[in-house]
């Protein structure tokens, strides 16, 4: 028993040399959902950050997505062919973005942002970190309408056969990460937010986005087809498994940190 992949367009419409693809979308809806929920959680707990400084944040989160997923894909998956090929590296239509690099460039861009206005960095990456699952969720639901990053051959009768997977049964694993890292990291983590010792204590959200983030993502791989190019780096130990790691680890530092210190 198999699923038909269902006959979606990568591209929504065409419009003389412009064309909207699923991909660009999810990014766009993910960051306006994400901007503006961020605008009512500033408002309902008087967090003190105005509009002006909150385009700000919706900026530098952009940025930090953008350069930080392509640089990540770069480095991490490109296995030399931009040395050759630099132009490519612009082409972000053409595809191509490391979540791991997109969190780097994201830290990055929150602190330069909390530099710039003193505001406490952790605070600031537990108010980003509340709405980040909503990109994520769309970005795994762009990844099946586009055909890519599929799971293993399996059996299961829920299995997808992909037509740039041999037509052969896959696990849609992209539906898996849709729902682990987007739907369910996103309950829990705002459902914690409620709790005003959730918030006085700074930190917490961010260790709780890089625990389940990174949980998920180990035990996703494990259904996902490793990247062609790359394959298993050790038995069935993948490249997505080996940079969650130092994320995991760091969650967990955030984690002991946010507990010892009652912050406000």
């Amino acid at each position: 028993m198999y699923i038909d992949f269902p006959a979606i367009s990568p591209i929504i419409f065409t419009f003389g040399p412009l064309q909207l693809r699923w991909y660009a979308l999810a990014y766009l809806v993910g960051i306006l959902a994400a901007w503006w929920l961020t605008k009512r959680n500033i408002q309902k707990y008087e967090l003190g950050i105005s509009s002006a400084q909150l385009d700000d944040l919706v900026f530098y989160t952009t940025l930090g997505i953008i350069l930080g997923g392509r640089l990540g894909y770069v480095l991490f998956y490109g296995q030399g062919y931009f040395w050759h090929h630099p132009v490519e590296i612009l082409a972000v239509w053409h595809g191509g973005m490391s979540f791991h690099g997109g969190i780097i460039g994201v830290i990055l861009g929150l602190y330069a942002y909390a530099v710039k206005y003193h505001f406490p960095f952790l605070r600031v990456t537990d108010i980003v970190a509340l709405y980040v699952p909503i990109g994520i969720f769309l970005g795994r639901l762009a990844n099946f309408v586009n055909d890519e990053l599929w799971g293993r051959v399996t059996t299961v009768p829920w299995a997808v056969k992909f037509p740039s997977g041999g037509y052969l049964p896959r696990h849609p694993s992209q539906i898996y990460e849709s729902l682990t890292e987007g739907v369910l990291m996103f309950c829990i983590l705002n459902i914690a937010w409620r709790y005003t010792y959730v918030r006085r204590h700074t930190g917490l959200v961010s260790a709780l986005f890089l625990i389940i983030y990174t949980l998920s993502r180990l035990g996703m791989e494990f259904f996902r087809e490793p990247d062609q190019q790359i394959g298993f780096l050790w038995h069935h130990i993948t490249l997505g498994q080996l940079l969650s790691v130092p994320f995991l680890i760091l969650g967990l530092f955030l984690l002991h940190r946010a507990m010892c210190h009652n912050n406000s």
